[in-house]
């Protein structure tokens, strides 16, 4: 069983599976907007999905708030790359940036 918490002290959403920190996605935030920096995830949880997980939880947390997504972090890039539902909440202006 897999948990996201975001963990406003560290700047980073972070996802636990059985009671263990599995990994996190840093993040930058401004008014407005949220840029993910980077995403880690420890070599033994690797192939569970627990990236896909957390970044899910983490965009869907950046709609619920209004606030836009700038993309920084490869994994948040190819991950919005790959579920256009998501493509949104980065800004139309900004998405050439980020190759979106």
């Amino acid at each position: 069983m897999a948990t996201v918490v975001d963990n406003v002290q560290l700047h980073r959403y972070e996802v636990v599976h059985d009671g263990a920190l599995a990994g996190y996605a840093e993040y930058v935030r401004s008014a407005g907007k949220i840029m993910f920096t980077h995403t880690v995830i420890d070599d033994a949880f690797a192939g569970k999905g627990l990236a896909s997980t957390l970044i899910k939880h983490a965009l869907n947390d950046a709609r619920g708030a209004g606030v836009a997504v700038l993309p920084q972090c490869p994994f948040v890039k190819g991950y919005i790359a790959k579920h256009p539902e998501y493509l949104d909440l980065v800004p139309e202006d900004r998405r050439a940036h980020f190759g979106l």
